[in-house]
């Protein structure tokens, strides 16, 4: 994910801990609604910490709570017990509380009266704002000391704070309530088998908006901001409809994270690009944004465009040491708060990461294949160009064919791989790798990146262009399966050493090779079998480090665990080379962890077997909603659909291998170019609607470069 150095690890948000997510706003609580400074917890707008204390007291008590849920990613409700004074018996009075995260929160604080009599409340909501930049919250290291003040005035408590020449301020509004410097108080007299009701808003202070302004709907009855935002989204993603009612919810949940997840660049409100993940991840990160943004392509290419214009805008033009920025080299991640300085690189942006930059052009070819802006796609290949020479010029460091990476200064991350921990590149004996590192999957990533320019550059006619990248693609598979190879092992080192030396741990990383297709098909079958044994497998899903490697830990970030987006592209390059029962296999256990998990994939989760628990283990500090982990239930039914398009050549591949137990599937309004069209899919069965005239629906899967180049290109009708 990212910033996972020794030192620079999220703590956990604590057990039973609620988060809600909307945009770049997020909200972390206890279980009863709570808020304390002292837990990584509060309100989050545009990476600053709003609201740091608030909490709730019923005649003195605290709410006891009862249960909590989530409705929605940015909705959530908690259920509690008012708690007499006395504790000697149960109280008649219990506390509803349904809240909504945006800019701020909105919240509806409801007590029923279960007595026969009146009940006299106090009910008190201690607020404070200390603006705290995430990275301070996450790591527990506090730098600033704000000017602060606070301004009470009826029904509202305001609070402003500033340092240096930066203004932040927060205002908390409550009809009825009496304003103090601590918060509000509340007199109620809640009627006898009746209710009492109060709605608090918490907003940023801003130039251009009222307070509470964006956060309410425009009468009691209308639809709220954030309920409108992601009605939008859902009508603009394929309805699917899943016999198997589990696998149902799991994707329903996973649109509607996605959703949820969505973030715009402020000075380009019109792109949506989606975040890494919930809580500490709020932010544009390359690789994640891009992957994600990837095995969502058929459902929303938008978003995938938005992610490729927002990235391009901040692609490296400059040599930095302090933020390793170099020309062309797309970003790590970049963050809208003020505390940079405890962010990677020391500033706003990151560019420490080798494999961004591929996937950038990756992600572009399969833009340009489903059809999607073909201007904009075209405004875009400079960037591609540019991300291309810094694969030559900058990432392969030595000039020996391969992209490798090491850190540029201390406050960098160590590893630049999706496998950023410290320790995330080890030998088979534990031993840590030495850079420069070249990983194997960014390998892989670069080869697609090339295969994916070569199409673009024969699709606009260029087919000198298209011959001289694919040659250079088949040199680099050549060299790849040469050097990484572990013939007395049967799969890929995960790495080349700073020495050349193969890194010989057994891990996931090679799946992604089978992705890519950088595979030699004569090795394929040995990786596809070490991925699924015992020692990878849990039964879960495979694991990122083999059991039998010095290194394992189950309970780690990146030495044993198991990732769903990990899994999601293995299940693609399984396919790609034709091992369907495998993928069938992974997959089902895949979505099998989503029963465990309120129908929403997690992160990360720990890589015990499957027959040492009864159920999946979660890792305590695993993000949720998580943008790889929501777009995996999506990537593992475009594959295993084997739903692939390419619109210059106007044809369409479809040839279905659902899982059995998952039943029957229907998809519509899928779009291709400009065109919709529907499907159905009975076991390998398939019936298609809609597709505009010259498409052409074929079986089996899209052909490599090398089998059209010099045919003639079919007519399509636009």
């Amino acid at each position: 994910m990212t910033g996972w150095n020794a030192d620079n690890a999220a703590g956990p948000t604590g057990q039973g801990a609620v988060t809600l997510v909307e945009g770049s706003s997020f909200c972390i609580s206890l279980q009863n609604g709570d808020i304390f400074p002292h837990h990584p917890h509060g309100v989050f707008h545009l990476d600053t910490r709003i609201l740091s204390r608030w909490y709730l007291t019923i005649n003195g008590e605290p709410v006891e709570p009862l249960g909590a849920w989530t409705p929605t990613p940015y909705r959530g409700m908690y259920v509690g017990r008012a708690v007499r004074a006395d504790g000697r018996s149960d109280s008649p009075l219990t506390v509803e509380r349904k809240r909504e995260v945006g800019a701020g929160i909105l919240e509806d604080i409801t007590i029923y009266n279960y007595a026969s009599g009146p009940a006299a409340c106090e009910v008190a909501l201690f607020v404070d704002a200390d603006f705290a930049d995430l990275f301070e919250v996450k790591d527990g290291r506090f730098r600033r000391q704000w000017n602060e003040a606070r301004q009470v005035d009826g029904d509202s408590v305001r609070m402003e704070a500033v340092w240096q020449d930066v203004r932040k301020g927060v205002v908390v509004r409550a009809a009825g309530g009496e304003a103090s410097a601590d918060g509000l108080i509340f007199r109620a007299v809640v009627p006898g088998h009746g209710q009492w009701s109060i709605r608090a808003t918490v907003t940023p202070l801003s130039d251009d908006t009222n307070p509470g302004s964006s956060l309410l709907a425009t009468h009691p009855d209308a639809v709220s901001p954030r309920d409108r935002r992601q009605q939008s989204w859902v009508a603009s993603i394929p309805p699917v409809r899943i016999a198997n009612p589990s696998i149902d919810r799991i994707v329903a949940r996973s649109y509607a994270d996605i959703g949820a997840l969505r973030i715009v660049d402020p000075s380009n409100p019109d792109r949506m690009v989606v975040a890494a993940g919930a809580p500490w991840f709020m932010a544009l990160f390359g690789r994640d944004s891009l992957l994600a943004s990837f095995m969502a392509v058929p459902i929303n290419p938008p978003l995938a465009l938005g992610t490729l214009q927002t990235l391009a805008k901040w692609q490296g033009t400059v040599v930095d040491l302090v933020t390793e920025e170099q020309p062309g080299r797309i970003l790590h991640e970049v963050r809208l708060g003020l505390g940079t300085g405890l962010a990677l690189g020391g500033k706003s942006a990151y560019y420490g990461t080798a494999d961004a930059t591929p996937l950038f052009v990756t992600l572009l070819g399969e833009v340009s294949r489903w059809g999607h802006a073909p201007e904009d796609v075209a405004a875009l290949l400079p960037h591609a160009d540019r991300a291309l020479d810094w694969v030559r010029d900058y990432g392969d460091r030595d000039g020996d064919g391969f992209v490798e990476y090491e850190r540029l200064n201390e406050q960098g991350l160590i590893n630049q791989g999706w496998k950023d921990s410290w320790d995330g590149i080890s030998f088979a004996d534990g031993r840590i790798a030495e850079p420069p590192i070249a990983l194997c999957e960014v390998q892989g990533y670069v080869y697609s990146a090339l295969v994916a320019r070569a199409w673009m550059a024969h699709d606009s006619g260029d087919r000198a262009l298209a011959v001289e990248l694919q040659d250079q693609a088949e040199r680099l598979k050549k060299q790849f399966n040469k050097q990484f190879w572990l013939p007395d092992r049967g799969y890929y080192a995960i790495a080349l050493d700073g020495d050349k030396r193969p890194v010989d741990a057994c891990a996931s990383n090679m799946g992604h090779c089978l992705w890519s297709g950088i595979v030699d098909e004569d090795k394929a079958r040995q990786v596809a079998d070490r991925l699924m044994s015992p020692e990878m497998f849990s039964g879960w899903g495979i694991r990122t480090l083999a059991t039998d490697m010095g290194a394992y830990n189950p309970v780690s970030y990146h030495n044993g665990s198991v990732w769903p987006h990990d899994n999601a592209l293995i299940v693609g390059g399984l396919l790609r080379y034709g091992f369907v029962e495998e993928a069938q296999r992974l997959a089902s256990a895949l979505m099998e962890v989503g029963e465990y998990t309120d129908h929403r994939l997690p992160e990360l989760f720990c890589g015990y077997s499957r027959s040492d628990y009864p159920q999946p283990l979660p890792y305590p500090t695993a993000c949720s909603p998580q943008a790889w982990a929501a777009t995996t239930p999506i990537m593992l039914l475009r594959s295993l659909l084997r739903h692939d398009a390419h619109f210059s050549l106007g044809e369409l591949w479809m040839d279905p291998v659902l899982p059995e137990a998952w039943g029957n599937f229907h998809a519509e309004n899928v779009v291709f170019g400009e065109a919709y069209f529907s499907f159905d899919v009975y076991g390998s069965q398939m019936t298609v609607e809609g597709l505009p005239e010259g498409i052409v629906l074929r079986r089996g899967t899209r052909p490599a470069l090398a089998d059209v180049q010099g045919r003639e290109r079919p007519r399509r009708t636009e």
